[in-house]
């Protein structure tokens, strides 16, 4: 008998670019059967808190409230190598205009949250908002800036917005490091040779959507809220790469470090060592 396990991860085209071997059933799944839960990540970070389901996806700032109930697989990152979660306004502004400013945000316990307040050094104003209507909010004028994360990165500009900052840019300059996002997680109280075979069946459907790009892409593109399909696989090109394959120790040297920075600001709880599952 398969053992079974609920997978949760966002309804976003690179997620479903990731899972589209698992979905499909074009790859190895080591015995087990996976229930795709899909949800936004802020659902899906707060489920982790109750350990709801036994694989997840959710951001990196989340881990330092889950360590205790989740281990991180070294496949499936989402990492910004010198790009990731933007702040936005309606119009042209400097960083040094956003003392006072009130800013949209997609969650408290998302990395770009913790990135964001990593980069401004000091408390600030938000209002968390469902991350795809951070956009027209801004527009609106019901916040100063948005805080964008996925494809906004890359269609905010053909919505008349303009970067005040790119994090992962940010990040990159000042560390040399990719921004850490995303990851994937495992609970910790199944048995380790589960956890290894969820592991090795995580990243064969990475693998083979890497290596079977164009239907991955087509069946990522139901998940792609009307995006052209070049904008589509750009974006999946951004999020699921080598790094997604295998942190590799810069990856996860990424993730310490990230963590260790919002520990030592008090933004999060003390982590201690982050245990990684092969």
């Amino acid at each position: 008998m398969n053992d079974r396990l609920q997978l949760g991860h966002s309804p976003d085209s690179d997620d479903a670019f990731m899972f589209y071997g698992l979905a499909e059933h074009k790859v190895d799944s080591e015995g087990l059967e996976f229930d795709h839960v899909l949800r936004d990540i802020q659902t899906l970070n707060d489920w982790a808190r109750d350990g709801k389901l036994e694989c997840t996806a959710i951001s990196v700032h989340a881990y330092a409230y889950v360590r205790d109930r989740y281990a991180i697989l070294t496949h499936g990152a989402s990492m910004g190598d010198g790009y990731g979660p933007m702040l936005v306004a309606s119009k042209p502004m400097e960083p040094s205009q956003l003392a006072g400013a009130k800013i949209g945000v997609p969650g408290k316990l998302t990395s770009a949250f913790l990135a964001l307040s990593l980069y401004l050094d000091e408390p600030f104003e938000y209002v968390v908002m469902p991350f795809d209507t951070i956009q027209d909010e801004v527009h609106a004028g019901t916040v100063d800036a948005g805080l964008i994360i996925h494809e906004g990165q890359l269609t905010h500009k053909a919505e008349g917005l303009h970067a005040v900052v790119d994090l992962g840019a940010w990040w990159k300059h000042d560390t040399g490091l990719p921004l850490p996002l995303g990851i994937n997680t495992i609970r910790r109280d199944l048995p380790l040779d589960v956890q290894q075979r969820a592991s090795r069946a995580l990243k064969a459907s990475i693998v083979y959507g890497l290596n079977n790009r164009q239907p991955a892409l087509q069946h990522a593109m139901q998940f792609a809220r009307d995006m052209e399909t070049a904008t589509a696989d750009k974006f999946v090109g951004m999020y699921v790469n080598d790094w997604t394959v295998e942190l590799g120790e810069r990856g996860k040297e990424s993730i310490r470090l990230f963590l260790s920075r919002g520990e030592e600001r008090g933004l999060i709880p003390a982590v201690g060592e982050i245990e990684f599952v092969e």
